[in-house]
């Protein structure tokens, strides 16, 4: 996650950084146009800069945490690849959250819950 998000444009990771700060913040209660359920547990982050669209998929973990599983560009629907890799990805997360648990993007907000990302899923 954090390699596809240092590759994009300054101006992108700045909106993609503020998105994640009110992922953080806004936990569950974050909805359209900012996010959106896709299925099966996973939600879709959106950002877009200059007609491009970028889209960050995670999981809840619990009411604790929110594991961001991976970035990529998108240009309609998200193409079911991707989502089938945030669901094998939150499955190795479930069965083994330490190992897989990388540092805070965002800290623990006042509900408790901050934004992760997943490592080695």
């Amino acid at each position: 996650m954090e390699i596809w998000l240092d590759s994009l444009p300054r101006k992108v990771i700045a909106k993609c950084e503020k998105r994640l700060e009110l992922l953080s913040e806004m936990g569950h209660f974050l909805r359209r146009p900012i996010a959106a359920y896709l299925q099966d547990g996973i939600y879709e982050l959106r950002v877009r800069h200059q007609n491009v669209n970028y889209r960050m998929l995670y999981f809840f973990h619990g009411n604790q945490a929110v594991v961001v599983s991976h970035g990529f560009t998108k240009e309609r629907l998200v193409p079911p690849r991707e989502i089938e890799i945030a669901k094998q990805r939150k499955f190795e997360f479930e069965r083994n959250p330490l190992r897989h648990t990388y540092s805070p993007l965002f800290p623990l907000n006042k509900g408790g819950q901050g934004v992760v990302v997943g490592r080695g899923i």
